[in-house]
């Protein structure tokens, strides 16, 4: 982060501009947003929140996660306990609504079953809607081979494009998000609301501000009772991060800095004198690490979801614009932490993790 980037950082946590954040707040049809007190209640009775985003070895997307013929409950358990025993209580998981439309029904079960795996190792969920991440267009049915060396080579955007910037698709949109919040919207299992993972990005800019807004009124509407939150990931999305900082009841966030700057988003963020959820970090060759990193957030008291935890199909081991098309590990891995059979990747990490959060 530069100084520019500070300077915009600031403008969004003061408003913008004049008037913005009243019109923010007439956009939302509901007006339910949790009041700071309410939010800061919630965030003291729950443990030190840390943990990872988590996608099973053995699929290379959601899709695969979630698809009848691809679901992978042995896998889960297995990684979901190699989780827990190093003391991890959260895991960031994305759902994809074209495995809802293909089968809604096997879908909400299969949700239920991977609730009742986490559950059993003591593990919370945050579960994530929509993403503007990675390829355009996702596919029901068999999923692609991983790409050698790629990271997230078959990983697919939901809605996707043009979907995501089109209303027409709004409405059946609306009723997956609805169906599901529905269903789960009471779930003490579940931990928080992902409405929208990193709205803007390939390129899209304010394209994704429509369907943004959209879901928060369709999350409101159901009204469940778990917060519900859209991450900031980049400062000069000036609209976007003020329309997510001004609805979400909990601000969660994106920072793949070292400790310096990272630090300095934290403190900047904590003037709204609310709950602090980091749901993505962790990158070892931009010096965002365990080691430099973990410590801080609990110093802080923010939450810590690191993105990747078993090495799989998914290739995040490697950099995300450094492909290495041999295939061949790189020096340093990117993301995860542990190797496919359990093994950690780097002992003195797990460790450290074991540590801070009091496991033996």
């Amino acid at each position: 982060m530069n100084f520019k980037k500070t300077i915009l950082l600031l403008l969004i946590l003061i408003g913008i501009r004049e008037g913005n954040a009243q019109q923010l707040k007439t956009d939302i049809s509901y007006g339910k947003k949790w009041t700071a007190a309410q939010a800061n209640t919630w965030y003291a009775q729950q443990q030190w929140i840390v943990g990872a985003n988590f996608l099973p070895s053995t699929a290379i997307n959601q899709l695969e996660m979630w698809q009848t013929d691809t679901f992978d409950p042995k896998t889960i358990e297995k990684e979901l306990g190699w989780a827990s025993k190093i003391g991890m209580n959260t895991m960031r998981v994305y759902l994809h609504s074209l495995a809802w439309k293909e089968d809604p029904e096997g879908f909400k079960k299969r949700m239920d079953e991977y609730l009742k795996i986490a559950d059993k190792q003591r593990i919370k969920t945050i579960f994530v809607f929509f993403d503007d991440c990675w390829n355009k267009e996702g596919k029901p049915g068999k999923q692609p081979t991983p790409k050698a060396g790629i990271h997230n080579s078959g990983w697919v955007q939901d809605p996707g494009q043009p979907m995501s910037s089109d209303p027409k698709f709004f409405p059946e949109l609306e009723k997956y998000v609805k169906d599901v919040l529905v269903r789960f919207g009471k779930d003490k299992r579940i931990l928080l609301w992902d409405l929208y993972n990193e709205p803007g990005n390939s390129d899209k800019g304010n394209e994704s501000l429509p369907l943004l807004k959209h879901i928060f009124s369709w999350a409101r509407a159901v009204n469940p009772e778990q917060p519900i939150s859209s991450g900031i990931w980049k400062w000069d999305l000036e609209e976007l991060n003020a329309f997510q900082i001004e609805n979400s009841d909990v601000i969660t966030y994106h920072d793949y800095e070292e400790p310096a700057w990272h630090l300095r988003v934290i403190q900047m963020l904590k003037t709204h004198g609310r709950p602090l959820i980091c749901t993505e970090y962790m990158a070892r060759t931009r010096n965002s690490r365990f080691s430099n990193i973990l410590p801080m957030l609990k110093k802080e008291n923010v939450a810590a979801i690191n993105w990747g935890l078993v090495a799989g199909k998914s290739n995040t081991i490697y950099v995300w614009d450094t492909p290495i098309p041999t295939g061949k590990q790189p020096i340093e891995w990117f993301h995860d932490i542990f190797k496919a059979d359990g093994t950690p990747y780097r002992q003195d990490e797990v460790d450290l993790i074991k540590d801070l959060t009091s496991i033996e």
